[in-house]
């Protein structure tokens, strides 16, 4: 059994990794790096994960189970949401950022992934459609939304609005003045989308 030492010593290097891994790239982050990071020797690390590929499998096994568990709703939890005439995809990223502190380098880990199409993106984001799809048919059987002749490209579209947070995220800051993962990002955004999916943008042409 391993000691609280060499615990607390794998934690740290897994945190070091994680943040690293989401600022710089795996490819452009040293095993020396990260052990200077996480306080420990390079020496260290490979005693723990074997090799750089080892962490890194590592560290995406940890940020896919954490997401994964977000996404493992109960069924129940869909009925409510229906029952309330709840938002799927404000309740989703809601729900999200809720579970994610602000200095979490989880987002940014997440949207490199997306952007290097890794096979660990893939599955959440399908998992995540599914999700969507399955609230939309609760709330479809509720009649709190209009059925829909293409409900996987509305889940798709449903889950890209709430993508367009974490890819976007350091212009939408800029541009919003306010952190869109944030609790009143989040908000905010929610509103709007909400707001959009309910009311409409467009106006109808004059008959």
């Amino acid at each position: 059994m391993n000691s609280p030492t060499e615990l607390t010593g794998r934690a740290r290097i897994m945190d070091a990794a994680l943040r690293l891994f989401a600022e710089r790239g795996v490819a452009s982050t040293t095993v020396r790096d990260i052990a200077t990071a996480a306080d420990v020797s390079p020496a260290n690390v490979l005693h723990h994960f074997g090799s750089k590929d080892g962490l890194r499998a590592a560290v995406d096994e940890h940020v896919a189970s954490f997401f994964q568990r977000m996404l493992d709703t109960d069924p129940a939890n869909l009925d409510a949401l229906a029952a309330r005439g709840d938002n799927p995809s404000a309740s989703l990223a809601e729900m999200f950022a809720s579970a994610i502190p602000p200095d979490s380098p989880l987002p940014a880990y997440l949207r490199r992934l997306i952007l290097d199409h890794d096979p660990v993106a893939s599955e959440l984001i399908d998992g995540w459609v599914r999700l969507t799809r399955t609230m939309m048919a609760a709330l479809e059987a509720e009649e709190a939304v209009h059925r829909s002749e293409d409900p996987d490209a509305r889940a798709a579209f449903l889950v890209a609005n709430d993508l367009a947070m974490l890819l976007m995220r350091e212009q939408l800051t800029a541009v919003l003045g306010v952190d869109p993962l944030s609790p009143a990002g989040v908000h905010r955004w929610t509103a709007t989308a909400l707001d959009a999916y309910t009311h409409g943008i467009y106006r109808k042409e004059p008959s």
